[in-house]
């Protein structure tokens, strides 16, 4: 299972965490200080959503893909230059063979106190093996990506998933005690008639649910850019049977809430289309080779699996993840290119981890 130890939570040959009187924070040209880290783990998933993957995915080789013991070494160099938040995704991180002894080695920093928060997001489809572990360390909340009800529907979209797994799942995870959140992504055509249907699902089971704006991302086929629904249009129709009340709440994320006055639940909209959300951005995302993307929706990148290869010290690491902080961009190029039927950039969502 990549080598990874373990006992002590000390790895070989390899130091597992900067000392407490380490490097600054992390802050960008922006003045805006990097305290969430979001992490692939596998760029393979057990599904193929229409928005995220092509159905014939060419997956990468095992010597790409970093160890379960260089991601630990990768993750604790930024909590150790103030990362307060940290998100395992995919592709779909349940099926990375040996996931938990990595939740495990993470879950130090949490009873050091030098982490807020670990957690995760899923489609859910591995929760029922997996829930109680994943919450015995240390993680309280994790996000579901769940698009519909509809078990045809589901399948559609999934191209291979079980709606029964995921609703399993969900329960083995609520039944765990972890706060669970679903995301829907909003598809025009799709599941533009589910809204309501599933506020109410969600905060009957006494959830949150986030609405996101399908992004420009990767060649998955014919009609992506018919998928694409404002969610200016979305709120607006809400509105007209639900008090929609804003609140000042914040997740870490992007997600701006209100309150469904009539079923007492939280409701976020990521907008990364009709509201660009960049000046508040607190993040960064790896990907499962080591690549840091300043911004998700910009080309520019660094190679952190070759510093982190290249030595035991996690001086060179840290070098370059200064570096590349001090190219993150103001905000995001995402525009909808109707003219010529194309992505606003090349790489599928699924590479770059949720």
């Amino acid at each position: 299972m990549d080598g990874l130890h373990t006992e002590g939570f000390e790895f070989d040959g390899a130091p597992a965490f900067a000392g407490a009187a380490g490097p600054a924070p992390l802050v960008d040209p922006f003045g805006r200080a990097i305290t969430y880290l979001r992490v692939s783990v596998t760029d393979r998933c057990d599904f193929r959503c229409v928005y995220c993957m092509a159905e014939n995915m060419t997956f990468l080789p095992k010597a790409d893909i970093l160890t379960l013991e260089e991601l630990d070494r990768l993750c604790s160099a930024f909590v150790a230059r103030g990362v307060r938040k940290l998100r395992l995704t995919g592709g779909e991180p349940l099926v990375r063979r040996g996931i938990m002894t990595l939740f495990a080695s993470l879950s130090r920093h949490l009873r050091s106190g030098r982490l807020d928060e670990l957690t995760l997001t899923t489609n859910g489809s591995q929760l029922a093996k997996y829930a109680e572990e994943i919450k015995a360390h240390g993680v309280k909340r994790i996000n579901v990506s769940l698009d519909t009800l509809n078990p045809e529907k589901f399948r559609a979209i999934t191209r291979w998933g079980s709606l029964d797994k995921v609703l399993d799942g969900i329960d083995a995870a609520q039944a765990a005690g972890l706060h669970v959140k679903i995301n829907a992504v909003a598809l025009k055509g799709v599941n533009d008639d589910e809204f309501f249907h599933l506020i109410e699902w969600a905060h009957g089971r006494g959830m949150e649910l986030t609405l996101i704006e399908v992004m420009p991302l990767g060649e998955i086929g014919a009609g992506r850019l018919e998928q694409y629904l404002p969610l200016s249009m979305v709120r607006a129709r809400l509105a007209e049977r639900y008090r929609l009340e804003d609140l000042d709440y914040r997740s870490g994320g992007p997600a701006r809430y209100v309150r469904v006055a009539e079923t007492g639940g939280r409701l976020g909209f990521i907008t990364p289309m009709t509201h660009n959300f960049c000046e508040s951005c607190n993040r960064v995302r790896v990907t499962c080779t080591g690549t840091l993307y300043m911004c998700l929706g910009q080309e520019d990148a660094a190679d952190l699996r070759k510093p982190l290869r290249a030595s035991e010290s996690d001086a060179p690491l840290l070098a370059a993840i200064d570096e590349a902080i001090s190219r993150k961009p103001k905000g995001h190029d995402f525009i909808i290119d109707r003219r010529h039927q194309r992505p606003a950039l090349a790489r599928h969502m699924s590479v770059t981890g949720g």
